[in-house]
């Protein structure tokens, strides 16, 4: 039983993108309240994390944009930032890496659905960023934002005429260190509805990835990526 449960967490790790020290931070992170009732309070339950991963989750999207997006006003990043943190995307995220397989649920939240319950599901993605924080630091859970996010702010980019490519190109080049090279890394989804990744390189190290419904839309993503990790 404990190997299988230790098999199960590996899988979502890797849909993560990040390995657990400990992992008694993510079973906290996927532990409804529900549950915890039940069991007298022997175990915690995932509140706590949810409120600090909502802090953490807020920070970081506004760091994104605020790079991202250099021409836009206070006004038009908060309402990106709010579609981007609100519980119907951090569902969508949810859906993705099928964190409701992955919950621990009281009886009663078990009979009526509650691992495709919204807001179980979102408050489960925001606690399991807390958790990715704590166990890994800031540079961890930097990292998971940005690739559970990357669709999210693809498709805030393909509205954009701000042309990250040659930003980043511009950038490389102050730094007289050889032009980034992006490659494809994956593909996902039926041929009407594909949805490519794309990875850019600097001098062989991975600096940014991004996804988008074209490859020219997940380059821009990847190198907006690049940027804000290169920027100070």
């Amino acid at each position: 039983m404990q190997k299988d449960l230790e098999n199960k967490f590996a899988d979502l790790e890797a849909r993560i993108g990040h390995t657990f020290t400990d992992r008694s931070l993510l079973e906290e992170a996927l532990t409804h309240r529900s549950a915890a009732n039940e069991l007298s309070g022997r175990i915690a339950d995932n509140q706590r994390l949810e409120f600090f991963g909502d802090s953490i989750l807020g920070f970081l999207v506004s760091h994104l944009l605020f790079v991202c997006f250099p021409e836009a006003q206070e006004g038009e990043l908060t309402r990106m930032r709010a579609a981007l943190v609100d519980e119907q995307n951090l569902f969508l995220i949810a859906g993705r890496l099928e964190l409701g397989t992955f919950l621990h649920l009281g009886k009663g939240e078990e009979k009526s659905r509650g691992r495709e319950k919204r807001s179980i599901l979102a408050d489960a993605c925001e606690a399991v960023i807390a958790a990715v924080f704590l166990d890994g630091g800031i540079r961890s859970v930097r990292g998971v934002v940005r690739r559970l996010f990357g669709d999210s702010v693809a498709a805030a980019l393909s509205g954009n005429a701000q042309d990250y490519k040659s930003e980043l190109q511009e950038l490389v080049q102050s730094r007289s260190v050889p032009a980034p090279k992006y490659e494809m890394t994956g593909t996902d989804g039926p041929d009407h509805e594909k949805i490519y990744t794309v990875s850019v390189f600097l001098e062989g190290l991975p600096v940014g990835s991004g996804s988008g419904r074209s490859k020219k839309e997940a380059q821009q993503a990847a190198a907006c990526e690049a940027l804000a990790a290169l920027k100070p």
